[in-house]
């Protein structure tokens, strides 16, 4: 891997640790979940061949501290953090940005905030599920997670969480979890010291988020919605179907699951490259 410059950025009530790398337009990589700017390592060196490429770990993730730790996360704010970087990063110039789940999340903020700072957004797997028909049976689901992380610990959440993720009607046994390349694995520990945070802040304060369609579907022209090719059915899959069907535009697909960004790094990234030149 090629070396990162390393920065740190002070915002509304954090501090924000990133890294840059390459020459030329910047793209802006948002991780999700309880990823960082590490998540980002198996596709960041290719991307820099052509691009500045910058990465960073939101607000309260591994190495971006908040100043109240017990601080409720929106969406708004982990948007407006995005907005800093490109403001830091690339003044002068509209930039490319790619968000993943949680990410990909306020990187639809982001767009419909500061269109004029965008070029193009490639949002992945968004779990907006504020805009499904069943929407209320999700707010149920949010409902259950938060009240057995309160009363039960982490795991139990998770449990109830990953539960409600899956595929409509599937009633199988778990299947095996793909196998990680050796960089993912390595971050296995610093994803568990995140996940308290995840579930208790940023599962609430993402997935009870209501996109502006009227203003996605204006700018849906510099938008580009992608899935999984193995996720159909899940939970984060349908409401990022659900959202390309209702701003008119084809849902593009990717390899691998709702983590192909991990499982299947060369081929996401390659795809990745593609949607981005076309807006070039």
């Amino acid at each position: 891997m090629t070396a990162p410059t390393i920065g740190s950025l002070r915002v509304n009530g954090a501090t924000l640790h990133y890294e840059v790398r390459g020459q030329g337009p910047l793209v802006l990589l948002i991780p999700g979940g309880t990823g960082g700017a590490a998540s980002f390592d198996g596709i960041a060196d290719d991307l820099a061949a052509a691009y500045t490429v910058a990465t960073y770990d939101p607000r309260g993730m591994s190495r971006s501290t908040l100043d109240d730790p017990d601080a409720e996360q929106h969406v708004a704010e982990h948007a407006d953090d995005a907005f800093r970087m490109l403001e830091l990063l690339s003044p002068d110039e509209p930039a490319l940005v790619f968000g993943a789940s949680s990410g990909a999340i306020a990187s639809l903020h982001l767009l419909t905030a500061h269109p004029e700072r965008i070029a193009r957004v490639v949002a992945h797997e968004p779990p907006v599920v504020e805009v499904l028909p069943d929407a209320a049976e999700h707010r149920a689901l949010l409902a259950h997670v938060r009240d057995t992380f309160r009363t039960q610990g982490l795991m139990p959440a998770m449990a109830v969480f990953a539960a409600g993720l899956k595929k409509d009607g599937d009633t199988t046994e778990p299947k095996a979890e793909p196998q990680l390349p050796p960089q993912a694995a390595a971050r296995a520990e610093q994803t568990m010291t995140n996940l308290p945070y995840f579930v208790g802040r940023i599962v609430p304060g993402f997935m009870s988020y209501s996109p502006d369609i009227r203003r996605l579907e204006e700018l849906s022209h510099r938008l580009v919605i992608a899935g999984g090719q193995d996720s159909h059915g899940e939970l984060p899959y349908r409401s990022a179907a659900f959202l390309a069907e209702r701003l008119g535009t084809e849902l593009q697909h990717f390899p691998g699951g709702h983590i192909g960004l991990t499982t299947h790094p060369a081929q996401f990234g390659e795809l990745l490259q593609k949607a981005l030149r076309a807006s070039i």
